[in-house]
């Protein structure tokens, strides 16, 4: 049976990225968006501002995934092609839409800042795109078939989500549960825990170990599934798996904690 579950792809644009002076947390925070409506982000990608690659970028994903999510690249600057790449991996025309740029003259009226030919960039959109609401700082994104292009500033990506949920197709939502072993180390579980791997062949198990500092280290064993009524019973043989090391396991919300 063809699995139709709806997937996703994630395509950071930008040379501050791949330098090192930026840290990305867009890939984080759109992963965090989507997986509770069940799309999960089955790649990403790094690329620089170069209109080429890009280009070749959105094609494959967009070919390959159901959705993907640019970010990066839709600002003022003579850098930012992203929309003028957009547009040319769909082969349309790209100019500008008038009711951004209406709505972009009005909001640099009311903030007494001139609107100018490098501000009115940012209402330039591919031809057939609908427009994606930045609640934020106004200039918007956009869709473009099963593309949809973000600001590359974290906290306006985050904001433009909330007007792409609607039109998602959402898909079975993954259940997750994280029991934390302190001190253990994964040799110390890796067999049982491919034992139950083997046992339970419907759902993801992995283990992540951290190590802070002396004394501050252990092992996340983190469990994924569709089937919610299976929590419980995947709680117990993690917890179970941990005890018979000797060690307390504890359940907890943040793998990160």
């Amino acid at each position: 049976m063809t699995d139709t579950s709806p997937t996703a792809a994630v395509l950071l644009i930008g040379d501050e990225l791949l330098s090192g002076r930026t840290r990305d947390i867009n890939l984080q925070q759109i992963a965090g968006y989507l997986a509770p409506l069940g799309i999960p982000v089955r790649e990403t990608r790094i690329v620089p501002d170069v209109e080429e690659e890009i280009v070749d970028a959105v094609n494959a994903l967009r070919n390959k995934y159901t959705y993907v999510f640019t970010t990066g690249g839709i600002g003022p600057t003579h850098d930012d092609i992203t929309a003028d790449a957009i547009a040319k991996a769909f082969n349309v025309e790209i100019s500008e839409h008038p009711e951004v740029t209406a709505m972009l003259a009005e909001r640099y009226a009311q903030m007494g800042t001139e609107y100018t030919l490098a501000r009115r960039r940012m209402a330039r959109v591919p031809h057939g795109a609908s427009i994606v609401a930045n609640p934020v700082s106004g200039a918007p994104g956009f869709q473009t078939g099963n593309v949809f292009t973000l600001a590359g500033v974290p906290s306006v990506a985050r904001a433009m989500l909330e007007d792409i949920g609607p039109r998602l197709k959402t898909g079975a939502v993954i259940h997750k549960v994280t029991i934390r072993g302190r001190g253990l180390r994964e040799g110390d579980i890796a067999e049982p825990l491919g034992a139950m791997a083997q046992e339970m062949g419907d759902v993801a198990l992995g283990s992540y170990p951290w190590f802070r500092g002396i004394g501050d280290n252990g092992v996340h064993l983190v469990a994924s599934t569709t089937n919610e009524a299976l929590i419980p019973l995947i709680t117990e043989k993690l917890e179970a798996i941990i005890s018979a090391t000797g060690v307390q396991p504890e359940r907890v919300e943040d793998a990160n904690a």
